[in-house]
């Protein structure tokens, strides 16, 4: 009777990932991530201006680079922040005239946690919440004499990301990719380095 219960024991640590990964209780990101909570803005925005007969094409969009830092309070759960930074420029059109540029510059900083519901020496799955502040720099730039409505404004708001799925691979130095919403992206990218 001991043996099953040592042998489902065993199962059961296996099967939840209790089995510690390593003492690395400390761990940094580098992410590239695509379709940001900002770029969706500016969609919105764009579509705004079209009512008003103001169009936008030629757009170049540098998608959100994002920087991480977790600290492991416990062995499945960090606690950390993340910044990111992204970048969008824009032709501004009256019809099929150019009159001008848009340019915004998005960095933002949040306060977040991060879930290690399974943690193993090669593989991993988590979630991650973070949310914060992210500051907006936008910039209009007009031809000729449209030139005196030119502006430069910067704007604070409300940001999160909410990673629902996160798979990482490798030892120290880890691939990974995650699945969520928010200023870090629907899908993002990166590597992981746990010290």
């Amino acid at each position: 009777m001991k043996k099953i219960i040592l042998f489902i024991a065993v199962a059961m640590m296996t099967v939840t990932g209790v089995k510690a990964q390593s003492d690395s209780k400390h761990e940094i990101a580098v992410s590239y991530g695509a379709l940001a909570n900002s770029e969706w803005l500016d969609i919105i925005e764009n579509m705004i201006g079209a009512i008003f007969g103001e169009t936008y094409k030629d757009d170049i969009f540098f998608g959100t680079v994002g920087l991480e830092y977790f600290y492991h309070v416990k062995p499945w759960l960090g606690v950390g922040a993340i910044t990111t930074y992204g970048q969008l420029t824009q032709g501004s059109y009256k019809g099929e005239d150019k009159v001008g540029k848009k340019s915004n510059r998005y960095f933002t900083v949040m306060p977040a946690f991060k879930f290690d519901w399974l943690r193993r020496d090669v593989v991993s799955l988590y979630s991650k919440l973070g949310a914060g502040v992210t500051l907006r720099n936008e910039i209009r730039e007009f031809d000729g004499e449209r030139s005196e409505h030119n502006t430069d404004k910067t704007d604070v708001h409300f940001n999160w990301q909410v990673s629902v799925l996160g798979v990482e691979v490798g030892k120290q130095l880890r691939g990974f990719v995650e699945a969520g919403c928010g200023e870090q992206g629907i899908l993002l990218a990166g590597l992981r380095y746990r010290f």
